[in-house]
């Protein structure tokens, strides 16, 4: 049978009964070190140029890393000509320290030393296979060998680093494809590289602990992380480093984990891009600890660039629901889920802490405005409609009228089977609640004496009309006028008005929902207003709604009305 899972064996997790790193919370950012032009760059199908690799340099060091590690110069023409270009070019700032990786083989400890002649401060960063895998079928060597190996190179880097006191060395060291090997083992080699460097309070070194290949759940790697951390030697003055790769998908929660259980660096790659499913992502570890309110010493504010600068140099195209990055990942479709944003949103105070529905951090500090947070489709409800038209045209809704809206925006949507642009939801609102004909006012003179009198006129499929009546009220009065007239039987149910949210000319929103022959309208219509005005009327029966835009105040109310019978599915008037 091809597909057996009887060919695997189960991960034994160590025994570590006394763990601690449950209980603790990561408070502070590690250390971070990008691996994207030497890890990442070698899991390409295209490897970079020298200029993309200076591209994506630059980058790194405006996002704010302060080391990098810039390849492998021994083992590639193009890595070795970039780190001289970089050292030559003085594209190094002080404040940053390059790394480089080299196998523990003399030729090629050399070729990596002449790569960073003239380096102001460097990393060699040391490496060999531990685990038995590798020990057993690729090098055909006991753990004896594998130690001798690792204490070799580390001599070898000392000694060459010796020749060249004009540099500030660090030395690192990873016991490669850590997590598959022997904890005790990983402690041995590691203790004695470490022997043989004899860090101090001012040359620590840094020991890296790389899940190769990841093998197992994110916490068995943190108790690896938490037993090497009692049984390495002099730990006082080493850096203990994370190197998570994300084969089964837990890359970040392994570094997570791990930092709880005691490291101090983390390495990664800018959006997760690496061998085989990708190195961990700094984007989404930084930003976790950013949504938590622990400063990840890294600026993403321009996360548009990094996503473009990134996709260039590495021929990958980002997904859309990559977490914080991608463009789907603040869009919410789902009707309760815009509603409730809608709700959050609309009632946060400047200096607020963010605590928004569906939304772990607020878009605009990566750079992303608003207009992605809800989008429009048949599974939109009366909250995401409401939302939007808000957004672009500060008009208020009341719910009745967020009902009927989403119904006409619900049943386009349908019909097209694709989404619905803010625009066509303005085009829609317009097309059903704000229509000009049949009926129009042209003009509007009302006169206080027992009863309000009003004399009006209209304009009824291009013929004008002068209508007279009474009421106990303007709204009356005119209502009964229409009655009289056209036998329409209109009563008005609902009537809001409310000040434009993005006016610059102190405009209002004036929303009516009627009855009318037995069934309900809505209109809106807008008008010059006094700031901060809200109206309220409301009359007891059934209903239709609309909307309206009017710069006259004296016939801004009847023109609403007017507004609301002038529906897509209209009625004989009289």
């Amino acid at each position: 049978m091809a597909f057996d899972h009887r060919k695997y064996a189960p991960y034994l997790p160590i025994q570590l009964t006394d763990r601690t790193w449950p209980d603790q919370v990561i408070t502070q950012a590690p250390a971070w070190c990008s691996v994207d032009l030497r890890d990442g760059n070698q899991a390409l199908i295209e490897p970079m140029s020298v200029a993309e690799k200076k591209r994506l340099f630059a980058l790194l060091v405006k996002v704010g890393f302060k080391e990098i590690e810039v390849g492998f110069p021994a083992a590639s023409q193009p890595d070795f000509d970039f780190v001289r270009a970089i050292i030559e070019e003085g594209m190094v700032p002080d404040d940053v320290t390059i790394q480089v990786l080299t196998q523990s083989r003399p030729e090629l400890i050399k070729r990596s030393f002449d790569a960073l002649q003239g380096a102001r401060k460097a990393i060699v960063h040391l490496y060999n296979s531990t685990s038995p895998v590798q020990r057993e079928q690729v090098f055909g060597l006991d753990k004896a060998g594998i130690v001798n190996i690792a204490v070799d190179g580390a001599r070898l880097v000392k000694s060459a680093a010796e020749q060249h006191p004009h540099t500030q060395w660090q030395f690192q060291y990873s016991p490669e494809s850590y997590s598959g090997t022997e904890p005790e083992f990983a402690a041995e080699v590691c203790n004695a590289v470490i022997d043989v460097w004899q860090p101090g309070p001012d040359n620590k070194v840094i020991i890296n602990l790389p899940a190769t290949v990841e093998m197992t759940t994110p916490n068995v790697y943190a108790d690896q992380i938490e037993h090497f951390c009692r049984h390495v030697q002099q730990r006082e003055h080493v850096i203990v480093s994370l190197h998570t790769h994300n084969d089964r998908g837990c890359g970040v929660a392994a570094a997570e984990l791990g930092m709880m259980a005691g490291a101090d660096r983390v390495e990664g790659t800018l959006l997760g891009n690496g061998e085989r499913t990708g190195n961990m992502d700094i984007v989404t570890m930084a930003m976790n600890l950013y949504s938590r309110g622990v400063n990840p010493q890294l600026d993403l504010s321009a996360m548009d660039e990094i996503i473009a600068v990134v996709q260039d140099v590495t021929k990958i195209p980002l997904h859309p629901r990559h977490p914080y990055a991608g463009d789907l990942v603040y869009t919410a479709f789902s009707g309760s889920h815009q509603d409730a944003i809608r709700k959050c949103l609309s009632k946060r105070q400047p200096g607020d802490l963010w605590d928004v529905a569906y939304l772990p951090i607020d878009p605009a500090d990566l750079g992303r405005d608003y207009e992605a947070v809800v989008r429009i489709n048949s599974q939109s409800g009366k909250g995401g409609v409401a939302f939007v038209l808000e957004k672009d045209q500060g008009i208020i809704l009341p719910r009745w009228m967020q009902i009927a809206l989403s119904r006409v925006v619900q049943g386009d949507a349908e019909q097209s089977s694709g989404e619905i642009s803010s625009q066509r939801v303005w085009a829609l609102f317009q097309q059903h609640f704000m229509a000009q004909s049949p009926m129009s006012i042209k003009s509007y003179r009302l006169e206080h004496i027992e009863n309000e009198q009003i004399s009006f006129t209209v304009d009824y499929r291009g013929e004008l009309v002068t209508i007279e009546a009474i009421g106990n009220g303007a709204i009356s009065a005119f209502c009964n006028g229409l009655n009289q007239h056209f036998g329409l039987q209109l009563d008005v149910l609902d009537y809001e008005e409310h000040s434009l949210q993005h006016s610059s000319e102190s405009q209002a929103a004036a929303c009516v929902q009627i009855n009318c022959l037995g069934s309900r309208h809505q209109g809106c219509r807008t008008r010059r207003h006094a700031v901060g005005v809200h109206e309220r009327h409301r009359v007891g029966g059934e209903c239709r709604t609309g909307a309206a835009i009017h710069p006259g105040s004296l016939t801004h109310t009847p023109a609403t009305l007017l507004v609301s019978l002038n529906s897509p599915h209209e009625f004989n008037y009289g």
